[in-house]
């Protein structure tokens, strides 16, 4: 049986634009989430704390760090993969943290809001960043 070779379309500006797009918005609630701790950050340490977390002060460094640091890499392209696979794991353990009152539908709505943002991100894992990030140009 004869194979048919793989074939691959053109590329457009605005194939190439998609995976940036979706890069930028997935970063989005990462970016607008690390602001909003930055801007109250005694309340959210405090929340934190609530949650049971050891340590919660050193748990908010690593969330901003997480949340506006490695989001902007991937915004930027930059080890793609590796930025949203620590997003996803990070949007994992925050579900199974803050969110884990499934019979509360508010906490069952984020948990799952969470779990849609990690399988977003295994898609970006698995895609890579595309033309326009900073993984192309190495």
């Amino acid at each position: 049986m004869a194979t048919i070779p793989y074939h691959t379309a053109p590329t457009s500006i605005s194939t190439n634009a998609l995976p940036l797009v979706g890069r930028i918005g997935i970063a989005a609630i990462f970016v607008l989430s690390g602001l909003s701790k930055i801007a109250a950050p005694t309340a959210t340490i405090g929340y934190i704390g609530m949650a049971g977390l050891p340590v919660p002060q050193v748990a908010f460094a690593v969330a901003v760090i997480i949340e506006l640091g490695v989001s902007a890499a991937l915004v930027l392209g930059y080890r793609t993969r590796l930025m949203a696979g620590i997003l996803a794991l990070f949007s994992v353990v925050t579900a199974l943290a803050f969110h884990n009152s499934l019979s509360d539908q508010d906490q069952f709505i984020h948990f799952f809001k969470n779990v849609a943002i990690a399988g977003g991100l295994l898609n970006v894992m698995a895609l890579g960043g595309g033309a326009w990030s900073l993984d192309a140009r190495r």
